[in-house]
C-alpha cells in the first residue's frame, strides 16, 4: 500500500516570536486550540486520518509541553509499526548547532529517518489549521512522476505579498517562484485555478509549507549549506529544472502567525457552519483523553460558543466565545468574543474557600466581570467586576500581567488580575 511508502515529519516550528506572549513558555505546536486541542493535533490527525501513521515530530524551541502532550496523547499498539516519535534538536559529533531552518532540521535528524523504509517524505508544518487529503497529494505526486511536490492555495493580489508565490504551466509543473513579492510585481503571476477562486478573485498560488519529496531527491537537495526549504531548497529546485509538481487545494487553510489570526480562527470556529470542521467524522481531530466531569452551567445565556469539558459556569452570558477546560466562570459575568482557555487542574474547596477568606481571585473568571475582545490564557485569576474591552482603537502594549496586539487583549499565563481592574 502506498501509504506504507511514506515517512511523516512534522516541523515544530521556530521561535514563534510573532505569537507571543503565548508562546512564552510553550512552542508554537503547543498552543491550545478550541478550547481542548493543541495546534500539533491538527497535523498529526491530517496523518492518521489518511493512514499515514509513522510520524516523527522535530521539536526545539520551548518544547517541554509540546513533548509531554504527545508522549501522553498518541500511543499504537506495541504489535504495529505506528509511531509518533519525538526528534528534539541534538548535537552530536557531527553537528554541535541547533535546527538553523526548517532544512536544517531535516538534515540534521536525516540519520534517524533512514533507520526506516520509505520512499516519499511527506514535510508538514506543526501550526497550520487544514483538512486535507494527503493520500489524494501523495497520489498525484507518484502518477506525475514528480520529484518534488508542493501543496498550493489560491490567494488574492492582497494576500500574495506575505507568501511564495508559484506559478505552474497546464500539467501543474511549476516553473518559476518568488518569495513575498511587492503588490506592484505581481503581474504576469497569475495561475490556471478553478472558476470559483477566480471568481472570488484568488488567481495567485501561494506555498502552504507542505511538501513531498522523494528520498534519493532529499538526500541530493539537503546536500548543501541551505537551511530552508520555503526561501531555498524550494526555489533552487525550481532552478535547476527539477521536476516539481503543485498540488492545488482550494480547501480551509489558516496558517497561525499571528496573535490577530490565531483570535479570527478560534472564533470562526463557533459560526454555525464553519470552514474548519470539528464534527466532521470523517476528518476526527485526536487529543488527548481527559477524564473530566461534564459541564455544570447555570442561569447562563449561551450564544454562539464552544464549551469544553469540565467547566463551571454560573455566567450571566456567553456569546460568540470559545470556553476551554476547567473554566470557571462567576455569576452575572459577560463573555463576548473571547477565547477563555481554562486551566490545567482543579482548585481544592479549601483552596477555594481560602481565596475568598483573603478577597483574592481563584482560578477562573470572578463575578460581575465583563470580558470581551480577549483571550484570557491558561489557570489566569481574573478577580471580581474586571472589565477587559479589547478593540481596534487600544494601541499595541505590553504589561506584567497582559498585552495588546492588534486590538486583542492577551492576559497572560499564570496572571492575577485584581477586582476592579479596567483594561481597554
Amino acid at each position: 500500500m502506498l501509504n506504507k511508502k511514506v515517512l511523516s515529519i512534522i516541523l515544530g516550528g521556530g521561535r514563534g516570536t510573532r505569537l507571543k506572549p503565548l508562546t512564552s513558555h510553550r512552542s508554537k505546536p503547543a498552543v491550545p486550540i478550541a478550547g481542548k486541542y493543541r495546534l500539533v493535533d491538527i497535523p498529526i490527525s491530517n496523518c492518521i486520518n489518511n493512514g499515514l501513521k509513522r510520524i516523527y515530530v522535530l521539536t526545539q524551541f520551548n518544547s517541554a509541553s509540546l513533548n509531554s502532550h504527545i508522549k501522553n496523547t498518541y500511543q499504537f499498539s506495541g504489535f504495529s509499526e505506528s509511531f509518533v516519535d519525538i526528534l528534539a534538536a541534538e548535537q552530536t559529533p557531527d553537528n554541535q548547532t541547533w535546527f538553523q531552518g526548517t532544512s536544517d532540521a531535516v538534515k540534521q535528524c536525516q540519520h534517524h529517518f533512514n533507520r526506516k523504509d520509505w520512499e516519499y517524505a511527506l514535510i508538514l508544518s506543526g501550526d497550520q489549521l487544514y483538512q486535507m487529503d494527503l493520500m489524494e497529494m501523495v497520489q498525484k505526486h507518484v502518477d506525475s512522476g514528480a520529484e518534488i511536490t508542493i501543496a498550493t492555495q489560491p490567494v488574492s493580489a492582497k494576500e500574495a505579498p506575505a507568501f511564495g508565490i508559484l506559478k505552474t504551466d497546464k500539467n501543474s509543473f511549476i516553473r518559476t517562484f518568488t518569495e513575498k513579492p511587492l503588490l506592484e510585481d505581481l503581474g504576469g503571476w497569475e495561475s490556471e485555478v478553478s472558476e470559483t477562486m477566480k471568481a472570488e478573485g484568488k488567481e495567485y498560488l501561494a506555498s502552504m509549507g507542505i511538501y513531498i519529496f522523494n528520498r534519493k531527491v532529499l538526500d541530493e537537495v539537503l546536500n548543501n549549506n541551505a537551511v530552508d526549504f520555503g526561501k531555498e531548497i524550494i526555489p533552487d529546485a525550481i532552478t535547476e529544472g527539477r521536476k516539481v509538481l503543485g498540488y492545488q487545494y482550494e480547501g480551509y487553510w489558516e496558517d497561525i502567525g499571528t496573535i490577530k489570526s490565531f483570535y479570527e480562527a478560534n472564533l470562526a470556529l463557533t459560526d454555525n457552519l464553519p470552514k474548519f470542521n470539528l464534527f466532521d467524522k470523517a476528518n476526527t481531530i485526536l487529543t488527548r483523553a481527559r477524564i473530566l466531569p461534564p459541564c455544570k452551567i447555570n442561569d447562563t445565556c449561551i450564544k454562539k460558543a464552544m464549551v469544553s469539558e469540565g467547566c463551571i459556569i454560573d455566567a450571566e452570558k456567553i456569546e460568540n466565545s470559545i470556553i476551554g477546560v476547567r473554566s470557571r466562570i462567576g455569576k452575572r459575568s459577560v463573555i463576548k468574543n473571547t477565547y477563555i482557555m481554562g486551566a490545567d487542574q482543579y482548585q481544592s474547596l479549601s483552596e477555594l474557600n481560602n481565596c475568598m477568606q483573603l478577597d483574592k481571585p481563584y482560578v477562573g473568571i470572578g463575578v460581575d466581570c465583563n470580558i470581551s475582545g480577549a483571550i484570557i490564557e491558561k489557570n489566569c485569576r481574573i478577580g471580581n467586576n474586571v472589565t477587559i474591552k479589547g478593540g481596534d482603537h487600544l494601541l499595541d502594549t505590553e504589561t506584567e500581567t497582559y498585552v495588546i496586539k492588534d486590538g486583542v487583549v492577551v492576559i497572560k499565563n499564570n496572571a492575577i488580575i485584581v477586582s476592579d481592574t479596567v483594561i481597554g
